[in-house]
């Protein structure tokens, strides 16, 4: 038996263990939780009547009964909590995590307002510092609020680019009407808050005056066609640019956001997976050549498909020379819904990825999701931002919410209303306890990653034809199956046949993704890895997500990967 590593016991201490070895003490949190809740029920207004506890209840035993059934139901639900699951980005839940998320559900705290949840919203603020900090914010400034997932983060930065794009245009539409100065679409839409100032300080505008120019405030048909009769190039409207790794979410974006689809611009993959640096920048003089506004630019830290993150620290260069040679200010922000908290996991990336993750908190907002390698339950998202003025939004009323004395309300600059406090205290009692840093989760996942090494190692030795996708920056694994010399056409249709076996086998589960054109590189790197010949335009990888805590136990390492490894060489022998 392997003695146990630092990860081990941080996992032993921190989960309830992959059959449930801890549950003498998650019962015994839980009844305390319970108690402290009944207990506070009871005491707080002792003078109000109240029913005999003791009388009988008629609708118990239904309620029972009905209980039953749910939970019977449930044990046929995807078994997430083993090793064997290395399908999607998720997995257990930390024990801090659920507990913290219990008992303040039994609360019920709405983070709409300080009014609806007078510790819930506490500790929202506390617990977005503890992930800013990790994020490389100073959480003294940084702002953000959590979200029912990485969707709606996403969403949330669109709106706030949107409102700092329509202040410049507004601005800069006000002065080509009042005053005839040019209207230059794409300078005047990245003009930054020093030029806007400056602007406004001499020209005196009044608050309404510009409301009246704002498409976002007023009817924007009408503001984009003053836009365009005001400017020599006309207006086409935004676009967003974001990799071909970059999660769904980006295209649901632009469509609700009244973008249109084809505004959203899909920047190609390098031989490595992630953003091609090149094509970035021609995608940059592309828009100002079209006179298109680039409302946003993504990078991407942890992509769906395969884990790789972005080369962040060259985007932000690019960006930054951007903003102090030409005065274009383009908002920058990191779907860092998977890869997030992958900065506290320290020593296992090459300088390259550390480089990236580092470059984290010079981003204009982050989206990361705690559901994911946070390990809290679902649903739990959270949006951050730089500072205040990156974090600030169109404004709302609702009477009954704003009024002074409930303090500073978080209802007018998220796009849900009511938010459940419970994904808060979920993320605020893991950071007191198993630790935002690389002694706690960090080395969690850190081994993560080490597991997903040792696997594609083994898997190598023992399955020649398994070809890996390379690099791989973080704890997803995707492999074809190829032999020397053979058509993708070929390895796609024997890679599409080995998911399904595995998919109908009893004993693991993972997941299964398909490159298309633009991942061109990918593929053509990938393809020569066996000497291959690429015959076909998309390619299929079995996917095997290594997000588990339970893969620090290196026995189960060691059983697991063998007994996968055998499953795949049965199913190549059966296909051949």
């Amino acid at each position: 038996m392997a003695p146990f590593s630092p990860a081990d016991r941080l996992v032993a201490d921190h989960f309830p263990g992959v059959r449930g070895e801890n549950a003498a003490g998650i019962h015994a949190a839980l009844a305390g939780v319970l108690d402290h809740w009944f207990e506070w029920r009871r005491a707080l207004f002792p003078q109000d009547a109240a029913d005999d506890a003791d009388a009988p209840r008629e609708g118990h035993q239904v309620l029972n009964e009905q209980l039953d059934r749910l939970c019977r139901a449930l044990s046929a639900e995807t078994p997430i909590c083993t090793p064997r699951y290395i399908a999607h980005m998720k997995s257990d839940i930390s024990t801090p995590a659920l507990l913290g998320w219990i008992a303040a559900m039994l609360h019920n705290p709405n983070n709409t307002s300080r009014d609806a949840s007078r510790v819930g919203s506490v500790l929202e603020a506390e617990a977005i510092g503890m992930l800013a900090a990790m994020l490389g914010y100073d959480p003294q400034t940084a702002q953000g609020h959590f979200t029912s997932g990485g969707t709606v983060a996403n969403m949330e930065a669109v709106w706030r680019a949107r409102y700092r794009m329509d202040h410049w245009l507004s601005l800069a539409l006000w002065l080509a009407e009042q005053t005839g100065r040019p209207l230059d679409v794409f300078a005047d839409a990245h003009m930054g808050w020093s030029r806007y100032r400056s602007l406004r300080e001499v020209h005196q505008p009044t608050e309404e005056a510009l409301r009246l120019c704002s498409a976002a405030a007023g009817d924007p048909v009408a503001i984009w066609r003053r836009l365009d009769r005001a400017s020599a190039d006309g207006w086409r409207g935004p676009v967003l640019l974001a990799p071909a790794t970059a999660h769904y979410s980006w295209r649901k974006a632009a469509s609700v956001f009244g973008l249109g689809e084809n505004a959203l611009w899909s920047v190609a993959l390098d031989a490595d997976g992630r953003m091609d640096m090149g094509a970035f920048d021609s995608l940059i003089a592309r828009a100002r050549d079209e006179g298109r506004p680039v409302l946003l630019t993504v990078g991407v830290a942890g992509a769906t498909e395969t884990g790789q993150i972005d080369s962040l620290h060259a985007w932000r260069q690019r960006l930054d020379r951007l903003d102090r040679e030409d005065g274009v200010h383009v908002w920058s922000h990191v779907d860092a819904a998977y890869g997030g908290f992958f900065p506290i996991a320290k020593g296992v990336f090459d300088t390259r990825t550390t480089a990236a993750l580092d470059a984290l908190g010079q981003a204009d907002s982050v989206t990361i999701d705690p559901h994911k390698l946070g390990y809290t339950p679902y649903a739990c998202g959270a949006f951050l931002a730089r500072d205040a003025a990156s974090c600030a939004v169109s404004s709302f009323d609702a009477p009954y919410l704003a009024r002074p004395e409930l303090g500073e309300a978080k209802w007018a600059s998220t796009l849900e209303g009511s938010r459940s406090a419970a994904g808060a205290a979920a993320v605020w009692l893991t950071g007191r306890t198993l630790g935002f840093d690389a002694a706690g989760l960090g080395e969690v996942l850190a081994e993560t990653i080490r597991a997903r090494r040792q696997f594609q190692a083994r898997m190598v030795d023992l399955v020649p034809e398994a070809r890996f996708l390379e690099p791989a920056d973080t704890n997803i694994a995707c492999f074809s199956i190829a032999a020397t010399g053979e058509r993708l056409s070929s390895a796609n249709r024997r890679t599409r046949a080995l998911f399904e076996v595995i998919s109908r086998a009893p004993g693991f589960s993972v997941s299964k993704t398909e490159f298309g054109p633009a991942g061109a590189a990918v593929i053509d790197s990938h393809v020569k890895r066996w000497r291959g010949v690429a015959d076909a335009p998309t390619m299929a990888v079995v996917r095997c997500v290594f997000t588990n805590p339970y893969w620090s136990d290196a026995d189960t390492r060691s059983a697991l990967f063998e007994e996968f490894a055998a499953l795949v060489k049965d199913s190549l022998l059966a296909d051949a």
